[in-house]
């Protein structure tokens, strides 16, 4: 049966009137709403190798050392001393809590050729001995592994039946939080005699499968008297640090944001977006192969280290050295970085572990490197992992890891078909901001566009830019439009010079044009001046001709004055004549 795996954030609310027992497992606790049944008994079954013993075992060590808790391991396979070493990598020191009065580990040999049951048959010396165990650390939780091997010795079912139902009711009654470890049972049955099952108050099936040539673990809880819980199978892996199950059901969307935009080192597409992206939100780069995606985000990440700040470089498809070594031919040296410990490069292929692998290795370097920016290159190789729906899955759990530490994510993802807006990973609905990186053929030559297609909360830029990779890293051009569109590489150089003749073509019409006008004008301007000098000379003539009349006029009064009084003394004298004759 293939595995479901819940988004954050969809599992349903679990609500119980049921103590619980946190058991700090990692993911358990968040699906069974607070851990397993507080002083009743479950059941945690499954095949070789599925871990039952290390669910208990972390059980008791988780509620030892955070829960104040102490807790009795009886165990009848193996040894004291195998279990304490086996259990050592994973950083449970059991020989370290016995000292401190916190555990008590009893292995218990049982040799079924030693027992002949004759009469009457009970545990009552298991309970003695267990009850001593628990008084003398005064525990809370008990574990009992495996318990088939103390009831194989039996052989009479209905004794084992009537056996168990009073080991039960013995830690009922003693509030006793257990985890009874049980064998897988065949044709179907979840235990080998099928009663442990039924009587238990909560049973847990673990899961050891191959798929894909990939070993996972699942884990399913099928029954939970007095409690809602997750009924689907769960992901679940041991680290170096215990159990893990995925996902954690309890991520919810109530992360902080913040108003802080941040570079992507690009200036022209911190421009495209309002002044960069958000502090702590998710980027998505997508296109072909060849478009820069790794390039892109590599710009970001060196922008992160120039401000201080610490970023974190995850390759599914290259290695450390081999990113610092390319990136190096477009001017970004991201070597200086990790020298100077503000940069962790990780590299791995995707194929190498399962899914739930993948996820806490992220996890872990997310937690240890502490970034501002995180980059996970390649996500789209997770796909040859599991199925689509998994590894969608997977992929957003990745963003909630990043937005509920306030990292600023990006994530590239490789796109098959060039026309098509999409990527191998379908979470551009989960992303913040979303690039699509294309390349585009024309005159004979394959150019770069960049698209901005969603940036949440930005009035981004709808314009389309030709995107270059260049010996001091990615530049972003303004956008050329001709007849055809917009135009990139040979095109766009072609047009520029058809523009910039066609400036000169103007510039030199605009100069001709100017030095005809200045022509023009000095001869108007000399037009006038001799106009203005003949205007002068027929003026001073005019005033000549004026002044002339003026005399004339003058003259002439002069001479009427002179001619009259010569009359008036011509009549004097001629008066006596008169008077003689």
């Amino acid at each position: 049966m293939a595995a479901t795996m819940h988004p954050p954030g969809t599992a349903p609310s679990i609500r119980s009137a049921v103590a619980k027992a946190p058991t700090g497992i990692q993911g358990f606790d968040e699906l069974t709403g607070g851990g397993l049944p507080g002083g009743r008994a479950t059941l945690v079954t499954g095949g070789p190798g599925s871990c039952k013993t290390l669910f208990g075992i972390e059980f008791l060590v988780r509620g030892a050392q955070e829960f104040d808790e102490p807790g009795v391991l009886l165990a009848f396979e193996e040894s004291a001393a195998d279990l304490t070493q086996n259990v050592a990598s994973l950083g449970f020191d059991l020989a370290g809590l016995e000292t401190d009065g916190r555990l008590v580990i009893d292995a218990v040999r049982i040799d079924a050729s030693e027992i002949v049951t004759t009469g009457d048959f009970d545990l009552d010396g298991l309970f003695i001995r267990l009850a001593s165990a628990v008084q003398s650390v005064g525990a809370r939780r008990v574990v009992l592994d495996t318990i088939e091997v103390l009831f194989g010795a039996l052989g009479d079912e209905a004794i084992v039946r009537n056996e168990f139902s009073r080991l039960l009711r013995w830690l009922k009654d003693h509030e006793l939080t257990t985890v009874i470890t049980g064998e897988r049972g065949r044709e179907g049955q979840l235990t080998r005699y099928g009663i442990e099952e039924y009587a238990s108050d909560c049973v847990i099936v673990l899961d050891h499968r191959m798929q894909d040539e990939i070993a996972t673990r699942r884990l399913r809880v099928v029954k939970y008297r007095g409690s809602l819980h997750g009924t689907n199978e769960y992901p679940f892996l041991v680290t170096d640090r215990g159990l893990r199950v995925w996902p954690i059901t309890s991520t919810s969307l109530t992360y902080a944001v913040s108003t802080e935009r941040v570079s992507l080192g690009v200036p022209p597409l911190d421009e495209m977006l309002g002044g960069g992206v958000y502090r702590g939100s998710t980027v998505l780069v997508t296109g072909t192969a060849g478009t820069g995606k790794t390039t892109l985000a590599a710009s970001a990440v060196d922008a992160a280290c120039v401000r201080g700040e610490s970023a974190l470089f995850v390759s599914f498809e290259e290695a450390p050295a081999q990113i610092i070594r390319n990136l190096r031919s477009v001017g970004i040296d991201l070597g200086r970085w990790v020298d100077q410990g503000l940069l962790r490069l990780w590299g791995e292929r995707a194929t190498a572990f399962g899914l739930e692998a993948h996820l806490s290795g992220i996890e872990r370097l997310l937690e240890e490197t502490e970034p501002t920016v995180a980059v996970l290159d390649a996500v789209g190789s997770l796909s040859n992992v599991g199925a689509e729906a998994e590894v969608t899955s997977a992929v957003v759990r990745e963003v909630d890891m990043m937005k509920s530490r306030g990292i600023t994510g990006i994530l590239t993802s490789l796109s098959h078909d060039a026309q098509r807006e999409s990527s191998s990973v379908a979470v551009s609905s989960v992303v913040d901001t979303w690039l699509l990186l294309r390349n585009v053929e024309s005159d004979g030559e394959r150019n770069r566009l960049l698209f901005v297609m969603k940036s949440r909360g930005t009035a981004h830029s709808n314009q389309v830019r030709e995107f270059l990779l260049t010996d001091h890293g990615a530049e972003l051009l303004d956008v050329t439009v001709g007849a055809r569109g917009v135009l990139t590489g040979s095109a766009r150089l072609a047009q520029a010079a058809e523009e910039r003749a066609a400036a000169a073509e103007r510039s030199a019409e605009l100069e001709r044009r100017r030095m005809a006008f200045a022509r023009r004008t000095a001869e108007v301007d000399a037009e006038v001046a001799a106009l203005r000098a003949q205007l002068a000379t027929e003026s001073a003539e005019l005033d000549l001709l004026v002044a002339e009349e003026s005399r004339g006029v003058s003259a002439r009064a002069a001479d009427r004055a002179s001619l009259a009084r010569r009359r008036e003394s011509g009549s004097a004298h001629a008066a006596p004549a008169s008077r003689d004759g």
